[in-house]
């Protein structure tokens, strides 16, 4: 009977794993994952679990029981080493797990600061994993100091935490902007402002020179030439996607795990899927970092292992909780030339409709439900309202889509 070997315990090898069991795969399949924990929920830890708002059990996707009860074989603590594409096996320890076909969706490592500039001090810090959130948190008090390099969505989720924590919170961005790689400058003001008013220090175009400190940080000198005092260093600098394996083992990258558009790799014997694979979309190559990737390409690698033949077309969302502010984000706003602004129902409702020429592409919606299902439906159907129709408060949002 044909084995599956899943290499990758996050979100896209537990939705894999679980898609293969539910789909009626009743061969031996094995999960390995190099945490101790069994999978979970990664947005909550630089959220409500940083915050201590959410216990250890609710980030599990399933109890390890599931995992017995489903026959999957789960093992934890275990980190792949190499694998033998000859061999059909992959390496962990001085185990030898064989295979017929292997799912590789080892997702993404956080860019870290390098030694030359303090990286290696004590008090600095990445947020990807259990582990990160963990070590962190003890630092989270009130009246401490905290700098965060980089003013993505990470950075400026763990700068909301650190607020209302009662830390004092300074945020440096290299970028002319915070979110410049993936918004617009109109939501970039919305969270600058946002923030502002919860007290953060938020310094665009302003980059690190290096950290300070012997064995723990205890300062950082920016490129502006000012040197502020820092008890705290989160590092929000982005991911690489996780590929060493891949690489190891000779399969062809290219931002990531290379696959075809139904998740195949150069070797017909492996898949990938989620944060580590880039895939065929539009006429280009894209890789997307996101919960709706994980889950949707990793399900459809399962179909596809058991020959459904499909192709992969993604429906991008996403989303980011900072303070009162729930930030949800439909489709891809690459290429956008215009942005029309859309006032809600309420005085905290807010949403960003991004267009190519007429066609709209993406939709942020600050606190606007609403404007976000509305958004999503219409991007997946290929709809675009005129961008006029769009910003003016009299137009039904439903209504479009009968449209």
């Amino acid at each position: 009977m044909a084995e599956i070997v899943v290499i990758g315990a996050g979100q896209a090898g537990f939705s894999l794993v679980a898609k293969l069991r539910a789909l009626g795969f009743d061969g031996p399949l094995t999960l390995i994952g190099a945490e101790p924990a069994p999978p979970y929920q990664r947005p909550p830890l630089s959220k409500a679990y940083l915050k201590g708002e959410m216990e250890l059990e609710r980030l599990f996707f399933r109890p390890e029981a599931f995992y017995v009860e489903n026959d999957i074989a789960l093992h934890l603590s275990s980190s792949a080493l190499r694998i033998d594409r000859e061999a059909r096996q992959v390496h962990v320890g001085d185990k030898a797990f064989a295979y017929d076909q292997l799912a590789l969706t080892t997702g993404a490592a956080p860019r870290r600061l390098p030694d030359t500039v303090g990286g290696n001090l004590r008090g600095v810090h990445v947020m990807r994993d259990l582990a990160d959130a963990d070590a962190l948190a003890p630092a989270m008090t009130e009246g401490g100091r905290v700098l965060i390099v980089g003013g993505g969505y990470i950075g400026l989720e763990a700068a909301a935490v650190a607020a209302q924590r009662g830390m004092n919170v300074t945020l440096v961005e290299m970028a002319p902007r915070i979110l410049q790689r993936v918004a617009a400058p109109e939501t970039s003001t919305y969270f600058r402002k946002l923030h502002a008013s919860h007290g953060v220090d938020i310094r665009e175009g302003v980059g690190l020179t290096r950290l300070l400190g012997e064995t723990r940080v205890t300062g950082a000198e920016l490129t502006d030439g000012s040197v502020i005092d820092t008890d705290v260093v989160i590092v929000g600098i982005g991911v690489a996607p996780a590929t060493h394996l891949a690489e190891g083992a000779g399969l062809t990258l290219d931002n990531g795990i290379a696959v075809d558009a139904q998740g195949r790799s150069s070797d017909p014997a492996v898949w990938a899927a989620g944060d580590c694979a880039s895939f065929p979309h539009r006429g280009t190559r894209i890789r997307l970092e996101s919960v709706q990737n994980a889950i949707d390409q990793a399900e459809l690698v399962a179909e596809n292992m058991l020959g459904a033949g499909k192709d992969y077309d993604p429906k991008p969302w996403f989303w980011s909780d900072q303070y009162d502010v729930k930030l949800q984000i439909a489709g891809l706003n690459t290429g956008y030339d215009k942005v029309a602004i859309r006032h809600g129902d309420t005085d905290a409702a807010l949403s960003h409709w991004y267009y190519a020429g007429v066609q709209l592409l993406a939709v942020d919606a600050m606190n606007d439900p609403r404007a976000y299902m509305v958004g999503k439906r219409l991007i997946e159907a290929g709809k675009s309202p005129d961008a006029g129709t769009i910003a003016d408060p009299a137009t039904d949002l439903k209504a479009l889509l009968r449209a």
